[in-house]
């Protein structure tokens, strides 16, 4: 490819807004109470906790993505746990109840469309080609298997129900051989009438790994290829387009799915953390949310989905972050562990204090000078929702609206981890609240992005009205502080999967948010109004 295919790194410049919501945590529901400058009182939506399944299995992945049949009132949910897709009833979305379970050995992703449901399953060595398996939706029926890339991390129909997408990870087991155990990225596309699978890889890129970089892809398994290094994580598609979140690359790729041919990769560049503020310390015991002058964060993300608004595609991601540990290899090390270049860092001695950015997690292989010294710090994720357009430009990003949102309305429960409760601030030296689900749907005429909060839990909405300026319209944690996450009391923990129902579909005409907790097993329906 040539470099003027690849985008350029756009900066951010978002900063923070003021928006102040009334829910409370203890409660199932959470409205604004604010008037805001620019949407008013219009922007602002109220989501309350209708039902939960829970699983009764805490921590072990037993309920993660979710899809929703319409004709059934059925929705699908990946249990890792068990190895099986849970259907779930939800005629009354107060009382979800379990009729049924789909053996799914591996199950990473479902998808449902046109009464088939599709699950993505990793092979038991994940290095080896996956699996994609359709069962039909009413009856569970298992259909037929089509065989994919490496590690089937998510995928999607087609808007038109013809093909399915299917984002391939292709994780390593280790990198202690070199690009022995790193298989290719790849994304797949299955034709349903033809019954044929093709596959959009990366190899064409192979060879350009310098060019890559310095546009601003990140490129950095030891010995691997372009191809081996690419991992796509997330799909969202609109006619005969795809786009597919490469995490770990900060990037995206756009495919062309009547091709099945990666058209672009591009890069999502750096978030300058000088403008906006982050709390980036654990061990000083306060919220302390502020620019950090020289540091610099990787979007990363995981979830994106996309909505049209004045004629035109935009993309939405849930800028999670991500590293990579695996055996021989970790990529990340925390600031005072790092040698500092005194041209780039005069004051290094005061940064590296614990209650600066010392205790900061950030990616080795940020940039250096000759003698190896670090000239710039990279941390992992956004810490943010960002819209870009439909070619990855940088439209808008919210900034450090998620966390000073958290120190406002959930202040002794700030940065917290999903492990137990407890743990103000624990992960403010680690990539803090972490919005890894997002999905898109309208409610009242405005389009809305509704994305969960890994770590502290809970579900931020936004309207999307103007892409260039959305509005916080509205926030609800259902997890329970007061109880514990090992005995399964804490509520509803670890937001994975974000599903949006529209009211058409809906079983109380009104608009639902399904979302998949993976550590506290539970599958919660929310109402929004």
């Amino acid at each position: 490819m040539h470099p003027r295919n690849l985008l350029r790194p756009a900066v951010a410049t978002t900063t923070a807004l003021s928006l102040a919501l009334a829910a409370a945590p203890a409660r199932a529901d959470a409205r604004d109470g604010d008037h805001d400058r620019r949407g008013g009182r219009d922007s602002a939506i109220s989501l309350s906790l209708l039902g939960r399944f829970a699983t009764g299995a805490v921590g072990t992945g037993a309920s993660e993505i979710t899809a929703y049949d319409a004709a059934t009132r059925r929705v699908f949910v990946v249990n890792a746990q068990d190895g099986t897709i849970d259907v779930l009833d939800i005629r009354d979305p107060r009382a979800p109840r379990k009729v049924t379970s789909l053996a799914a050995s591996g199950a990473n992703s479902v998808a449902v469309r046109d009464g088939l449901v599709a699950v993505a399953r990793q092979a038991e060595s994940k290095t080896a080609p996956g699996t994609v398996t359709l069962f039909q939706a009413r009856t569970g029926q298992k259909l037929k298997d089509f065989t994919v890339g490496a590690l089937p991390d998510m995928l999607a129909f087609t808007p038109d129900g013809r093909r399915i997408v299917v984002a391939n990870e292709g994780e390593p087991a280790s990198y202690c051989q070199g690009a022995a155990d790193d298989p290719e990225g790849s994304v797949s596309v299955i034709d349903l009438r033809r019954g044929v699978v093709r596959t959009a890889g990366f190899g064409a890129f192979d060879g350009q790994a310098d060019r890559l970089r310095a546009a601003g892809v990140r490129i950095s398994g030891p010995g691997a290829s372009v191809a081996r290094d690419l991992e796509p994580e997330y799909v969202t598609i609109e006619g005969g387009t795809a786009w597919v979140t490469l995490q770990e690359n900060n990037a995206v790729a756009i495919v062309d799915l009547d091709r099945a041919k990666v058209e672009r990769i591009v890069p999502l560049g750096l978030k300058d953390w000088g403008a906006a503020g982050i709390d980036a310390s654990d061990k000083d015991g306060k919220i302390d949310i502020r620019p950090r002058p020289g540091l610099k964060g990787l979007y990363m993300p995981d979830a994106i989905a996309h909505f049209r608004a004045r004629g035109r595609t935009y993309l939405v991601t849930a800028n999670e972050g991500d590293g990579r540990d695996w055996p021989c290899h970790a990529d990340e090390a925390r600031v005072k562990s790092l040698t500092l270049s005194a041209a780039a860092f005069p004051d290094a001695a005061r940064l590296k204090k614990d209650e600066e950015l010392g205790r900061l997690n950030v990616l080795t292989d940020s940039p250096k000078d000759a003698s190896g010294a670090y000239t710039e710090l990279h941390a992992l994720g956004g810490r943010s929702i960002s819209v870009r357009s439909e070619s990855g430009a940088l439209v808008w990003d919210s900034g450090d609206e998620l966390e000073r949102l958290i120190a406002r309305e959930l202040p002794a429960e700030f940065n917290a981890d999903n492990e137990k409760n407890g743990s103000f601030d624990s992960r403010s030296d680690n990539k803090g609240p972490e919005p890894e689900g997002v999905a898109v749907g309208e409610v009242g005429g405005r389009t809305y992005a509704f994305a969960g909060l890994e770590r502290v839990g809970g579900v931020v909405a936004y309207d999307l009205s103007d892409p260039r300026r959305p509005v916080l319209a509205g926030y609800l944690n259902t997890r329970d502080f007061a109880g514990s996450v090992e005995a399964g009391t804490a509520g509803d923990v670890g937001p994975e999967g974000v599903l949006f129902v529209p009211a058409a579909d809906s079983p109380t005409h009104r608009p639902l948010l399904v979302v998949g907790h993976e550590v506290s097993g539970t599958t919660a329906v929310y109402e929004i109004r």
